[in-house]
């Protein structure tokens, strides 16, 4: 099965069913006697076990190109994990399902594929278990990513045996 996925843009309402998008939008508090603003609570970081703790990396990102190739998924069922951009770099968001425990044999449906683009000040906070493509900038640079550190199996991976899976720009 060949399939083409085309980037659509990165929203909260469309983003929902995989995480939630990271972005100073709407209302902000003012905070510091007047001399900031704070739009707060932008992710639910979900780390909630015995075994892990939330991670603060900085990742430096090669900027790649399109069309791309998918070959494989991966998972990351004990935690959240968050993308950020730091100076403004666009991504794409490659997601599939959140959860789901697939059999041994049991194939990941390459049709259900959403690809989102980030305008560069936006992040997005992967849910827990959901099935994605490892990191994917479109411009190189350096992203703030939070996400689980600890004990435990925290990555599973998939990869397409017969699909031709293509990610073209718009």
């Amino acid at each position: 099965m060949s399939i083409q996925l085309h980037p659509q843009p990165l929203t909260a309402d469309a983003f929902k069913p995989y995480g939630e998008v990271i972005e100073a939008d709407g209302e902000a508090q003012a905070i510091n006697a007047g001399n900031a603003a704070s739009f707060t609570d932008l992710a639910n970081v979900d780390v909630a076990d015995e075994g892990g703790k939330v991670s603060v990396n900085i990742y430096n990102a090669n900027a790649r190109e399109l069309p791309f190739k998918i070959e494989m998924l991966e998972r990351h069922p004990l935690g959240s994990q968050a993308f950020i951009p730091m100076h403004g770099q666009r991504f794409l968001a490659i997601v599939l399902a959140k959860d789901g425990v697939l059999a041994k044999d049991e194939p990941l449906l390459a049709k259900n594929i959403k690809v989102f683009i980030s305008n560069g000040r936006q992040g997005i906070n992967l849910a827990k278990g959901t099935w994605h493509h490892p990191f994917f900038a479109i411009d190189g640079g350096a992203f703030l990513v939070i996400d689980r550190q600890g004990v435990g199996q925290n990555c599973e991976e998939y990869y397409f045996d017969k699909d031709n899976i293509l990610v073209n720009e718009n």
